[in-house]
């Protein structure tokens, strides 16, 4: 054990949010390779939320520290082959363990944070941009000029989908179920606006591209609204199916697919980097690239500190989130 503890945002049993509390512990050494990160910043996503409940496809065993995603500043690393320097500014990615004071990464986890993100924005970016990048340049291969329809785009992921696909040329359809969330969308770049909970976004796509349909359909939220996006795909068009935030997946009918000639995509980004190492690099790169030419930045809709991580995550599970959740992390208690 080290002289140092860190306050953690701890998942105690399968119950939802109300199983979490914030504790104090005691660090571990670092083993070979590692890095010691002081958060200062991380960031909630639609999985952490599900992992509280054991619904997510990755179950960690309880106990467990949430968090996927932050930012913060390299305070120790005993990776002897090491191109980032003590305290350099990272990103870092993990399927849990952000929401801390101190994480304990291995490099694979680490990125180098763009220089025109602040801690906050850094902390929000990593998931949810590198699913937009992997759903629409990886997997969807789009093109500029290709028209872009995104379902819950005032949520983290449909924002981030929606500035990756300006960025990348395209025209945007945002979609969403209320006009705050449609706002956010509007700033991040929507060329049109749909309210889904007040017309059916399927006939409104099909008006606005004269009848020729969406290219490209990235779906975050699942069920109805998934089944519905076979109304409004283009001939040999490309559905992405990234989440279920509506709390349910669509049920696929193969017939459709045919018909339309269109292809239907899973998207896991976090997987894609795992299984490919170099090709989740490659992606990342590029994102960060495109994330530096074009000023692409996460809005954040609300920050809480990490003692109220129950209340944020039960504010997620109550859909009443637009744009990213951010939890700042308070300065720790100083040793020696």
């Amino acid at each position: 054990m080290t002289d140092k503890t860190s306050k953690m945002a701890i998942c105690m049993s399968l119950d939802g949010p109300g199983a979490v509390v914030t504790k104090e512990r005691p660090l571990e050494p670092l083993k070979a390779g590692e890095y010691r990160i002081r958060m200062r910043a991380a960031a909630l996503n639609f999985p952490d939320l599900l992992m509280t409940y054991g619904k997510y496809q990755f179950k960690p065993e309880v106990p467990f520290v949430l968090g996927m995603e932050g930012a913060g500043v390299i305070e120790e690393s005993r990776d002897t082959d090491s191109d980032f320097s003590l305290g350099d500014p990272v990103l870092v990615k993990g399927k849990t363990g952000a929401f801390a004071e101190y994480m304990t990464v291995t490099r694979a986890q680490l990125a180098a944070m763009p220089n025109t993100l602040t801690f906050e924005e850094a902390a929000a970016y990593a998931v949810t941009y590198s699913t937009a990048h992997v759903s629409l340049v990886d997997k969807a291969k789009l093109r500029p000029g290709e028209t872009v329809l995104i379902l819950g785009a005032g949520g983290g992921v449909g924002q981030a989908s929606v500035e990756v696909a300006k960025a990348k040329g395209a025209i945007v359809i945002a979609a969403a179920s209320s006009e705050a969330k449609l706002a956010l969308a509007k700033r991040s770049g929507a060329d049109f606006l749909i309210n889904y909970q007040e017309v059916d976004f399927a006939a409104e796509v099909q008006r606005i591209t004269e009848n020729a349909g969406a290219d490209v359909i990235l779906d975050p939220v699942g069920g109805q609204y998934f089944e519905k996006s076979f109304d409004c795909i283009a001939w040999a068009g490309r559905i992405l199916i990234v989440g279920f935030a509506g709390g349910e997946f669509g049920v696929l009918k193969t017939n459709l697919p045919s018909e339309k000639g269109c292809s239907v995509i899973g998207v896991r980004a976090g997987e894609f980097g795992r299984r490919d190492p170099v090709a989740g690099r490659e992606s990342f790169d590029k994102l960060i690239k495109l994330t530096e030419e074009n000023d692409l930045k996460p809005l954040i809709g609300k920050r809480w500190e990490l003692h109220q991580i129950k209340e944020a995550l039960a504010t997620m599970e109550q859909r009443d989130v637009v744009g990213k959740q951010v939890v700042t992390i308070d300065e720790p208690i100083k040793y020696g």
